[in-house]
Parts: C-alpha cells; structure tokens; sequence
C-alpha cells in the first residue's frame, strides 16, 4: 500500500493517470497502431513510421509550451486538455483509412501526452525527491511496459476488444483528471513576463552547461537501440521470441525493483555524482559486452545490470536537474528540460538506423556503449560544486 505520508495524495492520483495513460502509449506506439495500421488500414509502413515520428514529434515539441500553460493556467484545465486531445487521438484511430488522418490522429496523441509527466516532476517533494522520482519512474516503467504485453496478448484473439480497451482506459485518465486540484502549478506566478522567464532559464542552462550533453546523449543512446534490438537479439544472439521477452523482463524487472530504493538511497546519502558516474559507466560496459553475442545466460545477466543500472541512474539524475529549476516556473523549466532531453530520443532511432545499415548492428551497441561509458567518466572529473551553484537552496 502506497503511504500518503511518503507521497501525498495528489502524487497518487497523478500516479495512477501516468500509470494508465503510458500503458496506453506502450500498447498503441509498440503494438497497436503499427499492427493495426498495417492489417487492419492496409497502410504502409511508412506512413506508420511518420506517424509514430509525428508522436514523438508533437509530444517534445510541445513539452515546453505546456510548461509555461501550467505556469499560467490550473493544473486541472492543462492536464484536462491535454488527456481531452489524447482521446480524441485514440478515436480517430479508427476512422484513419487515410495515410493524413493517420498521422493526425498520432500527433494528436502526442499533444495529449504531455502535460501528465510534467506535472507529477512539479508535485514530488524536495526532501524525498530522488525517492520520489524513483517512485513516479517505477510506474511509468511497468505502465508502459506491461501496455504492450497485455496488447500483444488480446490481438491474437480480437482487434475490436484491443482497440475499445485502449479508447476505455484513455476516457478513464480523462475523466480521473477531473479530480485534480483546480489551481495553478506549486510556485507559479502569472505577473512575470514569459521574456523574464526565458532570462531566468538561459541563465539556469548557462550554469548546467556541462550537464547538457549528458541530457542530451543519454536518451540519444536509449533512442540509438530501439530499430536495431528485435533484429540483434534473433540474428547476432540467435534468440526465438520468447527468448528475447525473457532478456526484456530480465531488464525491466531490475529495473522497477531498483528504482525506488536507490532513489531512496540516493535521498539518504545525499551527494549524486557517483549514481550518475556508476550508472553512465555500468550501462556503457554492459551494452558493450552484449555487442560481443555472449551466450543467452550472460545475455540475461547483462540485461539485469542495464536495468540495475538505469534505475541507479535515473533518480539522481532528476534530482540534479531540479536544483536548475527556478521555483516560480516549475511548469516551464522542466517542460524545457524534457524537450532538450527529447531532441536525444528523436535523432537517436536515426542515427541507430543509419549505423546499422552502413556497419552492422552490433556498432550500434558498441557505439552506444561508448557513448554512456565516456558521459560516466567525464562526470568523474566534472567540478560537483557546480551543481549547489545559484541552486535555490536545494542540494
């Protein structure tokens, strides 16, 4: 049972709407839209691809203007809103015979995305935010990872039952939105000019400088291995499908086992450098190893470090970027922060793409490797003192 005095009860609603809206993202991005589209619209592939890529789009691209909507506006109305757009998303799916409306319905989708992660960033409390953060990644993880599972499982039997659940639970997050507190975002403030804001921010990222191409390259990375790992796994590993779904759980389990401890662990000790160097450093090594085709057990041990590691990372790695946020923009700096964090998962699947075409797919996970290992130990040498600089008291 999940404490009200550890979380507080507005950190449990949003829990359960991000819960049940990312296993709707999971179920329709992985599964259901590239099925449906193809077997179901007849469309091609690529026009599935644009779609999901205009998801993606939509979703980045709009984090920050949602950010500055909750700097201005109720969190009931943004949040509203937004989940108001995802539905009508999901609805259109079945009537997107036409390569445009498909793509629309998918963009919109995005549109309605956004606001729900930002604003659970904005709710945790300083004291336990690590804790917290962990907490709040803990369930979008499961959410949009069991999405696809339960997706996969129920098309084997009837698209229309697959398709109505999805549209169900997204009228389900829209109508729990309701229940969100009718005021503005914690320290937000409408008497500052959006220019001043932006002033405020520029000099936020001036003095985090070093930390952007952290933000950057990590979830370059995770993008660089999304068209690639289906393929790897079956023709470099020699993995049938239930094979690979049992590397995933591996990874994934370790991966929402760890988040909230380490997150908690991370609170109590205080300092976040060696979180981020040991985790940067770990996933670098492990995706380095799994490069080499390694027999399936140590496939599978590998994949639990990765997911060990991802969740030593994650926690301190917000935590951080908080203490960058000023306290009366909340809504617009992490709506920043996650679009300069977004641009990564963009170029990632592209440039993942590209080197698998032109040297196989095992550069791809050597490439990224190397590129988690050289950001773990350039936060070895990095100045952490520069961290509690102009930081608003928070450590």
């Amino acid at each position: 049972m999940i404490s009200t005095r550890l979380f507080g009860r507005e950190v449990i609603l949003f829990s359960v709407i991000l819960f049940f809206v990312e296993f709707v993202r999971g179920a329709a991005l992985i599964s259901f839209i590239p099925i449906f589209g193809e077997k179901t619209l007849g469309l091609s592939l690529d026009i599935i691809g644009i779609a999901i890529t205009a998801h993606y789009l939509t979703d980045t691209a709009l984090k920050m203007a949602i950010g500055y909507l909750l700097d201005r506006f109720s969190i009931r109305f943004v949040v509203h809103a937004g989940l108001l757009a995802s539905l009508v998303g999901i609805f259109l799916l079945q009537f997107a015979y036409q390569p445009w409306l498909f793509i629309t319905a998918a963009a919109l989708y995005g549109v309605g995305i956004s606001p729900i992660w930002i604003v659970c960033l904005t709710k945790v409390s300083e004291d336990r935010r690590a804790m917290q953060m962990g907490f709040l990644y803990t369930i979008w993880f499961v959410g949009i990872g069991s999405g696809p599972i339960v997706t996969n499982i129920l098309l084997d039997y009837s698209t229309p039952v697959t398709y109505y659940l999805l549209l169900g639970l997204a009228l389900l997050c829209w109508v729990l939105s309701l229940f969100i507190t009718n005021r503005k975002s914690s320290g937000a403030t409408s008497s500052l000019p959006l220019r001043e804001q932006f002033v405020i921010l520029k000099d936020r990222l001036r003095h985090m400088r070093l930390l952007l191409p952290g933000m950057v390259l990590q979830t370059m990375g995770a993008g660089m291995l999304v068209p690639i790992l289906p393929s790897f796994a079956e023709h470099k590993l020699g993995m049938t499908g239930a094979q690979y779904s049992l590397l995933l759980l591996a990874g994934g389990a370790c991966t929402v086992i760890g988040l909230i401890p380490l997150g908690r662990l991370s609170d109590i000790l205080g300092g976040k450098k060696w979180f981020l160097v040991l985790g940067f450093g770990l996933i670098g090594a492990s995706l380095y190893l799994l490069s080499l085709a390694p027999p399936m057990w140590q496939c599978i041990v590998l994949t639990a470090i990765l997911g060990l590691s991802y969740a030593t990372l994650l926690p301190a790695w917000n935590a951080l970027l908080a203490n960058y946020v000023p306290p009366k923009q909340q809504g617009l700096g992490w709506g920043i922060f996650s679009t300069v964090e977004g641009i990564g998962g963009m170029i990632g699947p592209v440039v993942g793409g590209s080197l698998a075409t032109w040297q196989g797919q095992s550069a791809v996970l050597w490439y990224s490797g190397i590129m988690y290992a050289v950001i773990g130990f350039f936060y070895i040498w990095f100045p952490f003192r520069a961290f509690k600089d102009n930081s608003h008291g928070n450590t």
